[in-house]
């Protein structure tokens, strides 16, 4: 059955691109990033979840998060909006297990229920608008299969950070808000922690009868 959005979740439109101001590019493709996010970030977010044997990714950028995800699925397929960014991205890739789509994670071009997982690491308050960030946490429900499970991380607001994101687009979730938006879209079993960022879980609800 084809999706169709509903009013929670109204089109918008997409030809805004976040573009990262300089020191902000230079941090996120630097090693001590990827670093930060291998030792400190993936492995307490992903040790809630199944991540099976496809994963989507969403906001890639210069592909910290991947390099760590790819080894923990047999396939992996990551959409960056960034037409500069997602080349990078596949010439990296080219021939390994990871397929690099240049699009917009609120408009998903996969089937539903095409994947076991899906992921969103450090890219939502990237997204310009609340109804965006709807829209894309939507779509991710719709491709993901009976049970499988969204997990991410995202920074929580300070002045700090946006000051750190001059010249950026910087629309940070506030978390209860997030988990009211992630129940009335439909995702159940939703676990978020707040600590020095915002980390989350949740699943898209499993077949009835199989005791998930």
């Amino acid at each position: 059955m084809k999706w169709k959005a509903t009013a929670f979740e109204t089109p918008v439109s997409v030809s805004s691109v976040a573009v990262m101001n300089k020191s902000h590019a230079e941090l996120c493709a630097s090693p001590e990033w990827a670093a930060h996010l291998h030792n400190d970030v993936l492995p307490f977010v992903v040790a809630r979840a199944d991540l099976g044997r496809e994963l989507l990714e969403v906001g890639p950028g210069p592909g910290a998060a991947t390099e760590w995800l790819r080894t923990r699925v047999e396939r992996l397929v990551a959409v960056e909006i960034e037409a500069e960014a997602a080349s990078r991205l596949a010439a990296r890739y080219a021939g390994t297990n990871v397929e690099i789509c240049q699009g917009s994670g609120s408009t998903l071009e996969f089937a539903n229920e095409s994947f076991d997982s899906a992921a969103s690491f450090t890219m939502l308050h990237h997204v310009p608008t609340r109804a965006l960030q709807n829209r894309l946490l939507a779509e991710l429900l719709r491709v993901l299969r009976p049970g499988g499970v969204l997990v991410g991380a995202d920074s929580l607001p300070s002045q700090s950070l946006h000051a750190f994101h001059e010249g950026d687009i910087y629309n940070p979730v506030e978390p209860a808000a997030f988990l009211v938006c992630l129940q009335t879209l439909g995702y159940v079993d939703i676990t978020i922690s707040v600590g020095d960022r915002l980390t989350f879980s949740a699943h898209k609800p499993a077949p009835k009868g199989t005791g998930s």
